[in-house]
């Protein structure tokens, strides 16, 4: 699971890039990025940046089973979906996406609540302390 963490982050990070390429274009030739296409690239590379810590994160504090489960996916929907939503939305005249924006989000502060309890209620190994053996990556 934390590989798909990992994973989407870097690939969030390439997207990001490349958007940040188009604007530049844009800039270079029109004078103007629009609002909505920068406010996009900046929830998704922040986002993606996060994503990659939280996969360190959930390896390094031992989260296992449906927690860990619940908060990489959790995590990997608001990752995407909240930058897309306002793409769509304000870009692309979707207005009727913008309350899920509220969903995504919502998916987000889930997975940050989720790593909170476990950290705040972790017992022995999972503590985040250096463990004997290298974790394997799911």
């Amino acid at each position: 699971m934390t590989r798909i963490l990992k994973t989407s982050g870097f690939l969030g990070l390439t997207v990001m890039m490349l958007v940040g390429l188009y604007q530049n274009m844009l800039v270079a030739s029109q004078g103007a990025a629009p609002a909505w296409m920068v406010g996009g690239h900046a929830h998704l590379g922040v986002l993606s940046i996060l994503a990659i810590v939280m996969g360190f994160a959930v390896d390094a504090l031992g989260v296992a089973g449906r927690m860990r489960s619940a908060v990489t996916g959790l995590y990997v929907v608001g990752q995407w979906c909240l930058p897309v939503t306002v793409w769509l939305a304000a870009g692309f005249g979707l207005a009727f996406l913008h309350p899920t924006a509220f969903l995504w989000g919502l998916c987000l502060i889930a997975a940050m609540l989720l790593m909170a309890y476990h950290t705040a209620t972790a017992t022995g190994g999972a503590t985040g302390r250096p463990r004997a053996g290298a974790p394997a990556d799911d």
